[in-house]
């Protein structure tokens, strides 16, 4: 449409995505990379049927992804996210992109050793960028690095036996 209507870099190119097919985020991207500069969204992807966009997913993808400034407060993000719940009523889904409460949640092993070495590893935004906080959980998925981890948080420091033990009974 940009390319065949006349006169179109004079016109605000917009695009409006439903979620019936979980594509609403991709397909605005697109619509962005093909030259739209607004992106009409809503906060957790609310919206008849399936939703629409996701403000957050979206936002965070130009941001992150592609270098977009959107003007966004992004720290904000989540606290946005919770008030609409509460406002609408409509829980947030625990693994929701960006603004779940999982979303920024580590208990398997491998991904918490992962995490240490980068955290771009598992995570490709700060859960500060959004106002979050990264947790680390200890569960039967947990490993040695996230016991070591809570271990060294509290202050104390254990030999590879005693680690090894701990670690066997934190997994029951």
């Amino acid at each position: 449409l940009i390319e065949r209507v006349p006169n179109s870099d004079k016109v605000v190119w917009s695009v409006h995505c439903h979620n019936d097919l979980g594509l609403a985020v991709a397909n605005s991207l697109a619509a962005v990379m093909a030259g739209a500069r607004q992106v009409e969204c809503t906060i957790n992807g609310l919206g008849e049927r399936a939703g629409n966009a996701s403000l957050e997913e979206v936002v965070m993808a130009l941001e992150s992804l592609y270098q977009i400034d959107t003007g966004i407060r992004c720290k904000d993000i989540y606290q946005l996210s919770r008030m609409v719940s509460q406002m609408t009523g409509l829980l947030v889904a625990p693994n929701k992109a960006i603004v779940g409460e999982n979303a920024f949640t580590h208990e398997a092993g491998i991904h918490v050793h992962g995490l240490l070495a980068d955290t771009q590893t598992y995570e490709p935004i700060h859960p500060e960028t959004v106002g979050r906080k990264r947790r680390i959980v200890l569960g039967k998925h947990a490993g040695r690095a996230s016991v070591e981890l809570a271990l060294r948080e509290f202050g104390l420091v254990v030999s590879a036996s005693q680690l090894a033990q701990i670690v066997a009974r934190v997994k029951e």
